[in-house]
């Protein structure tokens, strides 16, 4: 199978349709004649989505919302952390220990960074619970802490459930806390990514399992808050906030 001219169509606008092809790729799309296009697809697409973030950011802060933590304490936090120089080694890490990571993933992890939209919008007091969108793969806000070490105590955690568990999941990489716990409210498990996964998208699990980049383009329809929650307020906010947001 021949790449088909994905990345210039995608960029023509035929994102659906590309996105569906290399779908029905599955990990084929590791294969010689693909990978290249494939990724540089998937590139493309993060760069896009780095476009979409920094709007959002700076939309955000210019309506006075207020990053934080999701604590009681509501630490101020930097929304959005670039890569930094040591994120192709751990993109080459997370491969090399949990096999295939998706192409999406690692172009978000290589181009976009870290993202953490929890906060609180002062004309939406609900903002937080409408389930904001928090990425994070470097573990930036955490510069004292190993994210190899916590990835790893994971899966070891993972390891020894799924042994005492015959019809367990696949891994699940942790990226974010689930809809609950970044309301600051106890939860269920993080969200995060299945691995090993080879194909071009991957899943991303959130409240529902969906295709990484459908996810995507869900959170970012709705202005980086995809949760439908009480009152009327949230649509005319949403809906500035995604005004002219790139589709993936």
């Amino acid at each position: 199978m021949a790449a088909k001219g994905w990345l210039e169509r995608y960029r023509r606008g035929q994102r659906e349709q590309v996105w569906h092809e290399l779908r029905q790729c599955g990990d084929s799309v590791r294969t010689e004649d693909l990978a290249t296009e494939a990724q540089a697809v998937c590139d493309e697409m993060a760069a896009r989505a780095r476009h979409n973030i920094e709007v959002l950011v700076g939309r955000l802060r210019s309506q006075g919302y207020v990053f934080h933590t999701n604590d009681d304490a509501r630490k101020p936090v930097t929304p959005h952390h670039l890569p930094s120089a040591e994120a192709p080694a751990l993109d080459a890490w997370l491969q090399d220990r949990f096999g295939p990571v998706p192409m999406a993933v690692s172009s978000w992890l290589r181009i976009v960074g870290d993202v953490w939209l929890v906060g609180t919008h002062p004309s939406w007091p609900e903002s937080q619970d409408a389930d904001p969108l928090v990425i994070e793969l470097e573990g930036a806000r955490y510069p004292d802490v190993s994210i190899r070490d916590h990835f790893e105590g994971e899966y070891q955690a993972w390891q020894e459930w799924s042994g005492e568990n015959e019809d367990a999941d696949g891994f699940v990489l942790p990226v974010a806390p689930d809809r609950l716990h970044k309301a600051n409210v106890s939860g269920d498990d993080p969200y995060g990514v299945r691995l090993p996964d080879g194909t071009a998208e991957g899943v991303f699990v959130g409240e529902v399992a969906m295709p990484f980049v459908a996810y995507l383009n869900l959170v970012f329809r709705h202005g980086g808050f995809p949760a439908a929650v009480p009152g009327d307020r949230q649509w005319a906010i949403k809906r500035d906030l995604a005004s002219g947001l790139l589709v993936l």
